[in-house]
């Protein structure tokens, strides 16, 4: 427990028996403001003490009201006082005698850098913290994201970007590991991000931005790690909020969250349901070359055939979770969780696809696809954390149990509308049954014990056990008599498992302003698979047209050194802050079971995407230099990086070499090892906030990225440059408006077959206080222009193709969140989130 709250009891307990204190002399009114120095504003519940040296112990004392004052009777008498306020520095006044009543004044404290590591302030504009390891974005008030989800509001932390399609990248590498309050997650879907666009925005507190993660975080993503902190109340007493979201297209959302914390317990819950249309659509036109077999040049069966897709899409989503931890005694509690997940989707797919010879329209049909899905998701947690003292000698334990469910049934149908066959064959219904399971157990242990004053010794182990089954079936229409009989090619059962292993150690202390944190993880990766089909192992081979072991058990043992240097520059009492710091890593990536399942979608009949078994994993070195410097009213942050990879998996496109009954070329997208990646890029950040009306946050991140590999005979080697940028204005208008711009561009980049254009995109959104600032009425239109849209070229030496997809459109919310019991609450203790900051 805080000693903020230590302190309060302390003086709690005195005021009760303040009479005690009247027989030793007469008492006077001291009487004062405290006021936070960056912002001016009033603390309220700031802790005033007054503590008599010949008792050696606190003799009165109180706390100040909502604009910041105080004012307290004393006895008369030589007292040190002390001024003391959560997370922020403590100003003490030494042998102050105390005769008559007076104003001892005004005191402005400021934030004690070194307690953020415990103590968050929810403040009205988003701050960047700089640790060894990370940067820490405190994420404000964020208009634009009212009403939205966790990965709107990722979409506007520096570094980070949400592509069309849900999918999150870390300084352009989508190979980014997501936690959860620092551990994966049923939360985050086993890893698939897209279920992070079902947790509402409001439930984060911060976003740890690790781009050279240290030895305690797992090995996984290339790119670095985003681990996501959720808001858990602690605030003494009951308290919590409500949130109602309306939209169009067709958007409604409810959500609680409910807190009531003791002394000795705090309870956590937070209940949630969210219904939203989403439609999206895509175009492709697909120009296909001659082909040459033995010397024998082939034209294609159709020139040209351009496919136009609309998909209406229902989405129902529940979530709930529950949670109390006790305390057991001082310094030891107890944690356990609960949370669930359970959704419901409804596509409808409609896909025109017309077909030329010649610039002529010679066959179209019309390709429907109905799926419904239905899935739920639920984790147990259990954390216990022990503190042998208050120098930060502590072990933690967790334990974490996830098991996740999905269903789809999903008919598809195809008719022609043209065509110039005489007897054109029939095309098959199919009808698809899919079932995936998924279970994961998590045991991880944390030791960390300081040595002396300014080092730190730390070791651990995290042991991660997964394991995915999905029973795949796939019914044909027999066209002579239209029942349906199941196809023994594609029918599979597909059995994959990934157990990690890991110990790890790391020292780190500080000389002076400059601190280091050294580490060394052991990690064993198990990929292990069983694909059970009807097919041998040779048809299995001729099917897919490449090797197939349908066993594997393949073991991966790797060694992951970290190092983290900051140097602190200037001195201790310089208004402005400055530091560098340094950055080394080596990183893995596994392959995930999608990638791994070598059995094609059946979204299309001409373009298919398979797994590859053969994937092995990736390995990565970065390195990473950055830059801080911070005044009083403008933060900037800049850093170099460069990785380079080794056996780096990326999707191919190719021609199967087979076609359709109606004689189109099939083209498949498989993901291969590419030998080598080299990524290099620089990125620069600004956080200016000239007065309190307006707040500016803008960033800057350019890299380039190299490929050398070739598969197939095919050199897939490229070369390219791109950016992304983005900036964020927020406006503080007379009555209590508050007014949110939001501008992100994405420039072009191209891979090995792919050019893609660039992606700009606006966000505007305005909030107004109500209910004496009780609640929150919020507007907002995210895609203001509806141009996030992906547009790309693909070349190939069977086709070239231009895609236009749009995953999400233009969104207009209204929002409103009434809060009880907190509305000038403004503390919070942060979660024991197995944070390792090096804070001395």
């Amino acid at each position: 427990m805080h000693k903020n709250y230590l302190l309060l009891l302390a003086l709690i307990f005195v005021n009760l028996f303040s009479f005690a204190q009247k027989l030793k002399g007469k008492e006077v009114n001291i009487s004062g403001v405290v006021l936070d120095k960056e912002t001016n504003l009033p603390l309220e519940y700031a802790t005033i003490a007054f503590f008599s040296k010949a008792e050696n112990k606190i003799v009165t004392g109180g706390i100040t009201d909502a604009k910041g004052t105080f004012k307290i009777p004393v006895p008369t008498g030589v007292y040190n006082i002390s001024i003391e306020y959560i997370s922020f520095k403590t100003i003490t006044l030494t042998d102050r005698e105390i005769k008559k009543p007076e104003n001892i004044g005004s005191f402005l404290l400021e934030i004690d850098a070194e307690s953020l590591g415990e103590v968050e302030i929810i403040a009205e504009r988003t701050t960047v913290e700089i640790k060894l390891d990370k940067k820490i974005y405190n994420i404000g008030k964020d208009l634009t994201t009212a009403g939205g989800t966790v990965s709107d509001a990722l979409n506007n932390v520096p570094s980070v970007a949400v592509d069309i399609e849900g999918s999150i990248s870390l300084r352009g590498n989508e190979n980014v590991r997501i936690l959860i309050n620092g551990k994966p997650s049923a939360m985050a879907g086993f890893g698939d991000t897209n279920v992070l666009s079902q947790l509402p925005a409001e439930a984060i507190e911060r976003v740890e931005v690790i781009t050279s993660p240290s030895a305690r975080y797992d090995a996984e993503g290339t790119a670095g790690i985003l681990n996501i902190i959720l808001r858990q109340k602690e605030t003494l007493g009951f308290n919590g909020s409500l949130n109602i979201t309306v939209g169009s297209p067709e958007t409604a959302g409810v959500s609680t969250n409910i807190n009531y914390r003791t002394e000795k317990f705090n309870l956590f819950s937070n209940l949630g349901f969210r219904y939203y249309d989403s439609p999206r659509n895509s175009f492709n036109d697909t120009e296909y070359f001659d082909k040459v077999i033995d010397g024998v040049t082939e034209a294609p069966e159709f020139e040209r055939i351009i496919e136009d897709q609309d998909v209406t899409r229902i989405n129902r989503y529940y979530n709930a979770s529950l949670g109390m931890e006790y305390f057991l005694s001082k310094k030891t509690s107890l944690t356990g969780s609960v949370f669930y997940r359970y959704g419901e989707d409804a596509d409808l797919s409609e896909n025109f696809s017309d077909r030329y010879n010649n610039d002529n329209l010679v066959e179209q049909t019309l390709r429907k696809e109905k799926q419904d899905e239905a899935g739920d998701n639920y984790q147990l947690a259990l954390n216990y954390i022990t503190k042998f003292n208050d120098a930060g000698h502590e072990l933690t334990a967790d334990l974490q149990f996830e098991k996740g469910s999905e269903e789809q049934l999903t008919s598809i149908s195809e008719d022609y509308l043209l065509t110039n066959q005489t007897n054109p064959d029939a095309i098959q219904e199919e009808i698809v049954n899919e079932i995936e399971d998924e279970k994961e157990y998590l045991l991880q242990l944390d030791y960390v014990l300081p040595i002396g004053e300014n080092a730190r010794f730390e070791a651990g182990y995290r042991g991660n056990f997964k394991n995915e089954i999905k029973d795949y079936v796939l019914r044909q229409e027999d066209i002579s008599d239209g029942s349906f009989f199941i196809n023994d090619t594609i029918t599979n059962i597909f059995d994959y498992s990934e157990n990690i292993n890991a110990l790890y150690t790391q020292y780190g202390t500080k000389y002076g302003k400059f601190s280091f944190l050294l580490g060394l993880r052991l990690e064993n990766t198990q990929l292990k698979g069983d694909i059970n089909s009807r097919l041998s192992d040779s048809e299995l081979q001729e099917a897919f047209g490449f090797p197939i072991d349908t066993e594997f058990n393949n073991n991966y043992l790797g060694l992951f050194p970290t190092l983290n240097l900051i140097f602190n520059i200037g001195e201790n009492d310089s208004e402005t802050e400055e530091s560098i710091t340094l950055g080394y890593n080596r990183r893995i990536n596994r392959p995930r079971g999608y990638f791994i399942n070598p059995f094609p979608s059946r979204s299309s009949r001409t373009s298919v995407i398979q797994g590859n078994p053969n994937l092995r994993p990736a390995f990565a070195s970065a390195f990473d230099i950055g830059y801080l410097k911070r005044w009083d009213k403008l933060t900037l942050t800049s850093s170099i990086y460069y990785q380079y990879e080794t056996d780096s998996f990326e999707r191919v496109e190719e021609n199967t070499g087979q076609q359709t009954t109606d004689g189109i070329d099939i083209i498949r997208t498989i993901p291969v090892n590419l030998s080598s990646n080299a990524r290099t890029g620089g990125e620069f950040g600004v956080l200016y906030n000239p007065n309190k009306w307006l707040r500016l946050n803008s960033s800057f991140n350019v890299f380039q990225f190299k490929t050398i590999g070739e598969f197939n005979g095919v050199d897939y080697g490229v070369k390219n440059t791109s950016w992304f940028a983005r900036f964020s204005s927020k406006v503080s208008l007379p009555a209590k408006i508050d007014w949110q711009t939001n501008a992100n561009y994405r420039g072009s980049s191209q891979d090995a077959q792919s050019y893609n254009k660039g992606i700009f995109s606006l966000d505007l959104a305005f909030s107004k206080e109500i209910l004496n600032d009780n609640a929150t009425i919020a507007l907002n239109a995210r895609d203001v222009f509806n141009s996030r849209k992906r547009r790309t070229l693909t070349t190939t030496e069977f086709f070239k193709r231009y895609n236009e997809s749009q995953y999400r459109q233009r969104q207009i919310n209204v929002s409103f969140r009434y809060r009880f019991n907190q509305q000038k609450m403004r503390n919070e203790r942060r979660n024991n989130d197995g944070d390792d900051d090096m804070d001395f």
